[in-house]
């Protein structure tokens, strides 16, 4: 396989910018990173960082010669050009991304319509009205789903009171104003805070010309640490909650913390991950749960890892009256491969299937984005993506058996059953 090479530089401002030239198609994908996702957000305004992401590309105010433009407007902008920008919020960061021909007149276009977008976002407030109106319908919507039930029931089971598990509510949501958002933006918007990932035809000389574009209309100030967050806390003890729902099927989501992305064992929890549950119709669960019992269609397990340990799931659907045995089962088998680990077929298959498929992860300029965010952001070796087939093969039983015993408490489970018969 060759290389792929990821050059990484640090701008002036303090930008941090990785890039991988790709001139095969005269196109360009741009993420920008922020540390400035939901973990920051206070407690009683959840879901602040994605609304405020969610604002920051409706709209731009007017400055100087450079009249407001609203949502229509912007819109109408990008689709003359062909190109977009789009913003969004995870648990860790708020993140921008463009999308644009390398064609010089479109690009020069592009990158500057996106600068006044990310610089100068207008938050209006007529707008955030409707937007807060929209977003409450959809909340609403959301709890009549049991899958959204369990979800929230699990996440505030695992996390507690860190910030990963606050959740965007109606009461929440209304405690959010435009001014919020502006000092959000004001505090963390910022080019010493900016990770920018660029994959496409443009070399480094470009690169660096463009993303200084980009970052030029925000302001120019120097950045203090931002303040350090708790880890997540493990949990004393396991829970099971079953919530009453007049559904079809059962609900179910069995859960506790995960580990971070910095975790040196990040590599086995993967490869055992895919084995107990993340592999789909190969995984141990599936067989136990779905083939050998008829107990769900299909089951899962995940771990979640950020910059603070997200968590780990299992989730299934089943037959309300089967709800309770399907729980034990799961369970059982999780107890199970924490013990014992995987059998050496187990492992080869896995091996075969994550190397197998690596191609895949990066065939694509957006796939290739993806990864090279995830090597800026979590701080990884620039050659990451060179040796991640060797790092599969590398891992072992003995790997596997030792990390998810150490990430693992079986008997310390959250239990949410959304909708089983009583």
């Amino acid at each position: 396989m060759a290389a792929i090479p990821v050059q990484h530089w640090t701008q002036p401002s303090g930008a941090q910018v990785f890039l991988v030239a790709s001139p095969a198609i005269p196109m360009l994908d741009v993420q920008l990173d922020f540390d400035a996702g939901s973990r920051r957000d206070p407690a009683a305004q959840a879901g602040l960082a994605s609304m405020t992401a969610n604002m920051a590309t409706q709209g731009m105010r007017a400055v100087g010669k450079d009249p407001a433009l609203d949502d229509n407007a912007v819109g109408e902008a990008w689709a003359d050009l062909g190109a977009s920008l789009g913003s969004s919020a995870s648990a860790d960061r708020m993140s921008f991304s463009l999308r644009s021909l390398t064609y010089p007149d479109l690009l020069d276009k592009a990158t500057a319509l996106a600068a006044r977008q990310i610089g100068e976002p207008a938050f209006s407030d007529s707008l955030w009205q409707r937007e807060r109106q929209r977003v409450a319908a959809q909340l609403k919507e959301a709890a009549t789903r049991p899958g959204t039930v369990a979800g929230r029931a699990l996440a505030a089971a695992v996390y507690g009171s860190h910030p990963y598990g606050y959740q965007l509510t109606e009461a929440t949501l209304a405690r959010i104003q435009t001014a919020d958002m502006r000092a959000l933006y004001a505090r963390s918007i910022l080019p010493c805070r900016a990770t920018v990932s660029l994959v496409g035809a443009v070399d480094r000389a470009q690169a660096d010309a463009l993303v200084t574009r980009l970052l030029a209309r925000l302001p120019q100030t120097a950045c203090a640490p931002l303040p350090a967050l708790p880890e997540v806390a493990p949990l004393a003890q396991a829970s099971d909650q079953r919530i009453p729902f007049d559904s079809a099927q059962a609900q179910v989501m069995i859960g506790q913390r995960g580990y971070p992305r910095s975790d040196p064992d990040f590599f086995a929890l993967l490869v055992g991950n895919h084995i107990l549950g993340g592999g789909g119709f190969g995984s141990r669960l599936t067989s136990e749960v779905r083939e050998k019992r008829g107990l769900s269609y299909s089951v899962y397990s995940g771990f979640g890892p950020g910059l603070h340990a997200g968590a780990f799931t299992i989730g299934l659907q089943t037959r309300p009256d089967q709800a309770t045995q399907a729980v034990q089962v799961a369970k059982q088998v999780l107890a199970r491969f924490v013990a014992e680990g995987p059998t050496a077929a187990e492992l080869q298959a896995a091996k075969d299937n994550l190397a197998g498929g690596f191609a895949l992860r990066i065939d694509s300029n957006r796939k290739l984005l993806d990864n090279v965010a995830n090597i800026a952001w979590n701080h990884l070796p620039l050659d990451y993506l060179d040796h991640w087939t060797q790092q599969i093969e590398r891992v072992t039983q003995a790997d596997i058996q030792l990390a998810f015993q150490r990430i693992l408490q079986p008997e310390k489970m959250a239990t949410v059953v959304v909708g089983e018969n009583p």
